[in-house]
């Protein structure tokens, strides 16, 4: 493809910010559909909308230092993992140092997209005013995420308490006090709401269908995503020892906690950052107990054949895969457990679809959707050439994972941060670009835009961001 290329991305969120900024740096003509009236995407606490999956208390579970975008580090005085309101208040100023305002349409939702006759994009979709139109694109860069499409556990039975996913939760109220809370799934979210309920409720209860790793925020006073950035370079095995080794050196067996023991290796599955779970559960303010069998009016039963009464059940049972835009006979990867997509971004069949953050790291999207979204442009202009059998290169990353991570729909785009960062910047260096090694924030400081650049906050503060950044090793 080469040009001046007309481009769509959908999504204002994290990822398509960065797809807007490559656009605009790389002279495409592109255009921005947010449904919502902000940028930041589930970043937006309480969306009008009602996308947004983060609740009162969320922080990043990856630190700052890895989760800012390489050449927009966050302000010096945000913590090692910040919360959604300095997070979303960091991609304001993102968008508007870049000048990415003028390209997003707000309060536009993107209602149907079909691939015409010449092989570009109609985009069908919804003004501010519900007043529906449609315009046709060169290119699609989809960055609408994937954590929003709520996936709820089926049982046998019927329960008739309060019942809500994780997408729902927004904080604990009052309602919540003296009741027995059943939270399903102990991945990030389900652990974040059981903390969170064991502040007020009479009893929590956490249901485990497999046995989890969970990782403290810190090692030593230092972030765990920091730590294990400095082991990149060891083979996945080697790795995988060396982090299982540190989990029980520092918490001891499972066992001990009453929690089932990982039978699999560290970072073959997403794992749980927190670093209170375990001493609520050792405090037995979280009560460990396997996967659910069926509900019984009130009561749940599980599957070692205990029984107990709940008032309230919180699904943290994750999301679909799923883009209500396209037909399903163009896309569909709701039931996959292996996304088909060249370092997890290129279509076999349409080359001017690129899926931008459309994977899961062991570590945060934002800084690999804009390195994917750099490859996507360079492509667009010229300056990178996909493989030509594409989908045996696809077939081959399907049957060559970073880790050999466990089976099923919650690692069906998993990936090793440092691998695909690498891959990444393989293909990138096919095209000249150079995106230097993985900054970790000691160091040296790369600057951005005039010294002393600020951005204020909804608070009123106006924390430093030029001039902060990352130290690459």
């Amino acid at each position: 493809m080469t040009g001046r290329q007309r481009v769509c991305v959908i999504g204002a969120g994290p990822s398509g910010l960065a797809a807007a900024r490559n656009c605009a740096q790389f002279g495409l003509d592109v255009v921005v559909f947010e449904k919502n009236d902000k940028v930041g995407g589930n970043w937006v606490f309480d969306a009008r909308t009602g996308h947004s999956s983060v609740y009162e208390n969320t922080h990043l579970i990856s630190s700052k230092a890895l989760s800012a975008y390489e050449d927009f580090p966050m302000p010096r005085d945000y913590p090692a993992y910040p919360g959604h309101r300095q997070v979303q208040a960091y991609f304001e100023a993102y968008a508007r140092h870049f000048g990415l305002i003028e390209h997003i349409r707000f309060n536009h939702t993107v209602r149907r997209v079909t691939r015409n006759g010449a092989g570009t994009w109609d985009v069908r979709y919804l003004d501010g005013g519900a007043r529906e139109h449609c315009e046709t694109y060169d290119v699609l860069m989809v960055a609408n995420g994937h954590h929003w499409d709520p996936r709820h556990p089926e049982y046998e039975g019927r329960f008739t308490g309060l019942y809500l996913h994780s997408h729902e939760f927004k904080h604990v109220t009052d309602a919540w006090r003296g009741k027995n809370v059943l939270v399903i799934g102990a991945g990030n979210s389900g652990c974040d709401v059981a903390v969170e309920a064991a502040r007020i409720a009479g009893k929590v209860s956490l249901s485990m269908r497999r046995p989890q790793w969970f990782v403290p925020k810190f090692f030593r006073g230092v972030p765990s995503d920091v730590v294990l950035a400095y082991t990149r370079w060891l083979p996945p095995r080697v790795r995988q020892f060396g982090v299982a080794a540190l989990l029980r050196l520092m918490q001891g067996p499972y066992s001990r906690y009453g929690l089932p023991t990982n039978s699999t290796p560290p970072l073959s599955q997403h794992p749980t950052v927190n670093s209170e779970i375990l001493k609520l559960v050792r405090d037995g303010r979280i009560k460990p107990r396997p996967a659910v069998k069926r509900l019984l009016g009130q009561d749940v039963e599980f599957v070692d054949g205990t029984r107990e009464p709940i008032d309230i059940l919180c699904a943290c049972t994750g999301f679909w895969t799923t883009f209500p835009f396209f037909d399903k006979s163009l896309i569909d990867f709701r039931h996959v457990e292996k996304v088909p997509l060249f370092r997890k971004m290129m279509h076999a069949d349409y080359r001017n679809l690129y899926f931008i953050g459309l994977f899961q790291p062991i570590g945060c999207i934002w800084p690999l959707a804009d390195h994917q979204a750099k490859l996507a442009c360079a492509e667009i202009v010229g300056r990178y050439a996909r493989p030509a059998d594409l989908k045996r290169a696809i077939q081959q990353e399907i049957d060559n994972p970073h880790f050999k991570f466990v089976d099923g729909l919650r690692h069906a785009a998993e990936v090793d941060y440092f691998r695909l960062r690498g891959e990444l910047r393989a293909e990138l260096r096919t095209a000249g670009i150079d995106i230097g090694r993985v900054p970790l924030g000691r160091k040296r400081f790369v600057a951005i835009g005039e010294p002393g650049r600020a951005f204020r906050h909804p608070d009123g503060a106006a924390p430093s961001v030029g001039g902060a950044g990352h130290h690459a090793p």
